[in-house]
């Protein structure tokens, strides 16, 4: 079974289960498609994250490591001399080292079993012979445009071939991708085994990849702040980025175990909040109704606070992240949940460490050009091309929040019971300039970072940004149940925790969860920029109901009606230890997501 965010991804890595492939086969083949297929919200620049068990260690979930770290030239005294006081969020000074294709080629070496030509030869069809261009893909870049044609030339020659966007439905192709793709296979040629050809293309890779970006990113380009700047990244900092596992972080929820990322991502952020609603009756957590609502809500604004003090890449500086995950913490974290909204940023203490500083509380962000007077700003005064893209659609004029941060998402479980949750993201086609000879441009995870040398989250030469990517997989007894995730950027587990109440406590099957209204609360600083935070925001979709939404701001939520479908892009897959049963289940907003298998 697989689920993803694009019925063509879906499709490739179905077609790789039937032809005997596993799951990490699948996986690796729809997520090289998603890069050619999605390109506004992914792309081989840029970063992913994954969980996943196999069939012969079905207990011990692991985490794929796809974030690449700060390049060593970026430095915050480089920033600030730049006259910066956030990272931008679009251009080159807002790259991390690429490390989504590597993370998904080490996956295919150790626990995939087909060759490398072969799975990739669906993207590189897609990118050679061409695919239909998403209507939100042609929006998209009509939208920036006018960056592009003024300031981003490479990105105008990429997509704007006869000076406008081309029109949703045109088959469009990227030769240079396609060109890249082959020389990777070819470079395996003549390996002596499956897994050394994988590691020779990971090489050519780097090599050309790094080559590439350092010769380009040099000369000074437009970044989000208005000015002009050029990138730090090398090929040496290319070079040195190689993917890697981890154990999952996990606990126990209604006799669940949960696993995520570490504190590098927001993932613990979401077992947090477990933590605190496992102790309200069921009654309590029904998104669909007012209590469980405001609770829910109340419960991840407590997670997300924790997050943007605490959480940061561990291996710069101790994360204590067992206590923040702790049965007695969570039940100091509870009390704060009262009757009423809170309108604060609450994080909590750690015995016998002292508390980082909470970021910037900005309702608003003037930086050197106002945000809507931005090349390319789209109307509503969100700077083009900056945070993680939206999918709102062409007739949405005003931003709303609903969809700020979206990228990608794929899950697969096989026969055989190996399963996997990956969500890839970053190097959008909007977040920086093409990169000539590669087909694509750079990512903006560094925009996550902060310019403060006391944050756990600071800008580090060599440090993971806390990324906001988080897919999740849940065992039951010591087998997987149950894959998911979802777009979103700040709202990807806030999204993923309504489902696992509605699936784990209220009994919806998979499909029934992700059709569900959805809601999420914005009362925290955005990890995008400009990092700023709607006190006691709540934004819904319409169908959660008058009676529910009047509730809500009764009880001193200020609340973002979003519309009927607007809020979630999930997708899962299910399998049943007893039966061996499998399931599948996506999103049907935006009529894109699909879920397939037999």
């Amino acid at each position: 079974m697989v689920g993803s965010t694009h019925w063509i991804a879906t499709a490739s890595a179905q077609a790789v289960l039937e032809r005997g492939g596993n799951a990490f086969d699948a996986a690796v083949a729809g997520a090289f498609v998603l890069h050619v297929v999605e390109p506004h919200l992914n792309g081989p620049g840029g970063d992913m994250t994954g969980v996943f068990v196999t069939a012969e260690a079905p207990s011990a979930p692991r985490v794929l490591m796809g974030q690449g770290p700060a390049p060593a030239g970026a430095t915050i005294e480089h920033y600030r001399a730049e006259g910066l006081d956030l990272v931008p969020g679009s251009g080159a000074l807002a790259a991390a080292v690429p490390g989504a294709v590597d993370a998904w080629l080490l996956l295919l070496r150790d626990h995939g079993t087909w060759d490398l030509a072969d799975v990739l030869a669906y993207a590189i069809g897609y990118a050679r012979d061409g695919h239909p261009l998403l209507g939100r893909v042609s929006s998209t870049i009509s939208m920036v445009a006018e960056l592009f044609q003024d300031h981003w030339p490479t990105s105008a020659a990429r997509w704007l071939p006869d000076g406008v966007a081309p029109a949703p439905g045109t088959l469009v192709t990227n030769p240079e991708y396609a060109d890249l793709l082959d020389a990777v296979v070819a470079a395996g040629s003549a390996a002596g085994s499956r897994e050394e050809a994988i590691d020779l293309g990971r090489a050519t890779w780097r090599e050309r990849v790094g080559q590439a970006v350092e010769e380009f990113v040099g000369t000074p380009h437009r970044h989000s702040d208005g000015g002009d700047h050029a990138g730090v990244m090398t090929a040496a900092d290319v070079a040195a980025f190689e993917a890697s596992y981890e154990d999952a972080t996990t606990v126990t929820f209604r006799g669940y175990t949960i696993a995520k990322t570490g504190s590098w991502g927001q993932g613990p952020a979401l077992l947090a909040a477990c933590k605190i609603l496992e102790g309200f009756d069921d009654a309590a957590l029904d998104p669909s109704t007012e209590l469980g609502a405001h609770t829910i809500l109340e419960a991840q604004k407590l997670a997300l606070a924790d997050r943007d003090v605490w959480y940061g890449d561990p291996a710069a500086d101790d994360v204590p992240l067992t206590y923040l995950l702790s049965e007695d913490y969570a039940a100091q974290r509870r009390a704060l949940v009262t009757g009423s909204a809170s309108h604060e940023v609450r994080p909590g203490a750690v015995p016998g460490r002292p508390t980082p500083p909470v970021p910037a509380l900005r309702t608003e962000y003037a930086s050197s050009a106002p945000i809507g007077s931005l090349p390319g700003a789209p109307t509503g005064g969100a700077a083009a091309g900056v945070g993680e893209p939206t999918v709102e659609a062409p007739d949405t004029p005003e931003h709303t929040g609903a969809t700020r941060g979206d990228t990608c998402h794929i899950d697969v479980v096989d026969r055989w019971g190996n399963m996997v949750s990956a969500t890839p993201s970053g190097g959008w086609l909007q977040s920086s300039p093409a990169v000539p000879g590669l087909g694509f441009c750079l990512g903006t995870r560094l925009q996550m970072t902060w310019l403060d040398e006391a944050s756990p989250s600071a800008l580090v030469p060599g440090r993971r940004p806390r990324t906001t990517l988080t897919p999740t997989l849940v065992l039951r007894d010591g087998e997987p149940v149950l894959a998911l995730g979802s777009p979103g950027g700040d709202q990807q587990d806030q999204w993923q925790l309504l489902f696992l109440l509605r699936v784990l406590v209220g009994g919806y099957t998979p499909q029934q969860a992700i059709d569900a209204p959805a809601l999420h609360t914005t009362s925290f600083p955005g990890s995008f920029w400009p990092r700023t935070w709607t006190p006691g925001g709540a934004v819904v979709e319409d169908r959660l109901g008058d009676a529910v939404i009047a509730g809500l701001e009764r009880r001193g939520h200020v609340v973002t009606r979003a519309g009927d479908w607007a809020l979630g892009r999930l997708s899962a897959v299910t399998r049943d230890p007893a039966t061996g049963l499998l399931g599948a289940a996506a999103n049907p907003r935006g009529a894109q997501g699909y879920a397939a298998g037999r």
